[in-house]
């Protein structure tokens, strides 16, 4: 991906996920990392269009000696971006079970949540990427986790009294992501603690970069697989639609193995045919996704 297609894309993805409301409050959550700094340029860039009002929120836990370091970062963000920033300053952490992930994690949105709530904005955003949830599937796997472990991270959430958690970055790669840093001339900090494999989240990150090496469509292909899985606990219809074509496909055609993605092209096809596999077409008879389909030969 070269020029400015990758940013072109993830905008339309912003777009499509119907992240807020026109003419809405947003408050981005920015550590002041490279994804959430890259994020809350992408939504200064979308914000004209929607009217929308853009927050860069940050939250300082004082954990580490570094952390005026990230505050500076996300000001000088908010700065070269036009864009105004809250910070939550909080009381560093009494003993090692405050800094434990879990509960630094819950004070922090804790804290977003009434950052929001200051701002009047309904809508928090944070910067989570296909990567992340790819590691996060793989570590509900390992800890031997149920469906509800291996649909991942959800793409929305509760996050307080009438404020609402929005990730809408977890189908996107971090590679696309940061071309808008470039494209911003925008700073950003690295956390030194991503390298530290007492983690374990930072431990399966270490793993799955020479596994990416050889599956370049992993993190896509993990997070296709989250969002499945998450369409059929929550009974999606969309859900129920794909199970019924699968059936048309095996049964019509003795197909068992046809690509997600010709699927979900068949799904979306208004009517017509859709191309599924070799001298195999979908035929839509109607303009909903629940419509009967045929199987027909190429001719």
């Amino acid at each position: 991906m070269r020029g400015a297609r990758p940013l072109a894309a993830i905008e339309r993805h912003l777009e499509e996920g119907s992240v807020a409301s026109d003419d809405a409050t947003l408050l981005v959550a920015c550590s002041g990392g490279p994804d959430s700094v890259a994020l809350g340029g992408l939504m200064a860039r979308l914000a004209p269009k929607h009217r929308w009002r853009v927050v860069l929120g940050h939250v300082n836990h004082h954990v580490r000696e570094s952390s005026w370091q990230d505050e500076c970062i996300v000001l000088a963000a908010g700065s070269r971006l036009g864009l105004p920033v809250r910070v939550a300053a909080l009381r560093p952490p009494a003993g090692p079970a405050g800094r434990a992930e879990a509960a630094l994690r819950e004070r922090r949105y804790a804290a977003l949540a009434g950052l929001a709530a200051a701002e009047g904005a309904r809508t928090v955003l944070t910067a989570h990427t296909a990567e992340d949830q790819t590691e996060s599937v793989l570590l509900a796997l390992f800890r031997g986790t149920g469906l509800r472990g291996l649909s991942g991270i959800p793409p929305r959430r509760p996050l307080g009294p009438g404020v609402e958690l929005v990730r809408p970055l977890l189908r996107i790669a971090r590679r696309a992501l940061h071309a808008e840093l470039a494209a911003g001339l925008l700073p950003y900090v690295r956390d030194p603690t991503n390298d530290d494999l007492a983690y374990r989240r930072n431990a399966v990150r270490a793993a799955l970069r020479g596994l990416r090496e050889q599956f370049p469509r992993l993190d896509e292909a993990v997070a296709r697989c989250a969002a499945i899985v998450a369409d059929e606990l929550e009974g999606v219809p969309r859900s129920a639609a794909r199970r019924r074509l699968r059936a048309v496909l095996e049964e019509e055609a003795g197909l068992t193995d046809v690509p997600f993605e010709r699927i979900e092209a068949a799904l979306r096809a208004r009517r017509g045919r859709v191309f599924v596999k070799h001298g195999i077409e979908v035929e839509k008879r109607g303009e909903n996704a629940a419509s009967p389909r045929v199987v027909r030969k190429r001719t």
